[in-house]
């Protein structure tokens, strides 16, 4: 028999505290990158942006304003329903809310590069190369854990 033997209970309670680690990671990040972020507005530079790079620039402080709400929404979640004994839905909605979260740093990180090497250089290799960055987060962050579930949770899997 495969799995744990757990109560729906016993089971929340170790799906919140493995979310929670997890929060932990991408929170630090989003966090660090929207705090660098929040601070370009008052360089001298940031007058000397173009148009469209303020555009991408506004762009990217949002997307990194909305990965941070995600990623401390299961935070406030948790703390205003404890007690109700809903917990398995508590971490299902807070798992649904970290994913996003996740997503959202993503188009963060991909914004913030774009934008960095935009300014960097004017080379018209900046886009393939945010794309290749873009390709690799994909692999790291979806496609292979998508592929690993799949291939170790089949029927057919040893």
């Amino acid at each position: 028999m495969r799995g744990r033997n757990e109560t729906e209970e016993e089971r929340a309670d170790r799906r919140w505290g493995e979310l929670i680690q997890e929060i932990r990671v991408a929170q630090t990040g989003v966090q660090i990158l929207f705090g660098f972020l929040l601070t370009v507005v008052f360089t001298p530079r940031y007058q000397e942006l173009t148009s469209t790079d303020k555009g991408i620039y506004i762009t990217t402080v949002a997307l990194g304003a909305c990965a941070t709400g995600a990623l401390i929404g299961p935070v406030s979640f948790h703390r205003l329903v404890a007690g109700r004994r809903i917990k398995p839905q508590t971490v299902q909605w807070a798992s649904r809310l970290t994913f996003i979260g996740l997503v959202l740093l993503l188009a963060t990180l991909v914004s913030a590069l774009f934008l960095v090497l935009r300014v960097a250089t004017s080379d018209h290799f900046v886009p393939w190369l945010v794309a290749g960055v873009v390709g690799w987060y994909l692999v790291c962050w979806y496609v292979l854990p998508l592929w690993v579930r799949h291939r170790y949770t089949t029927r057919d899997a040893p």
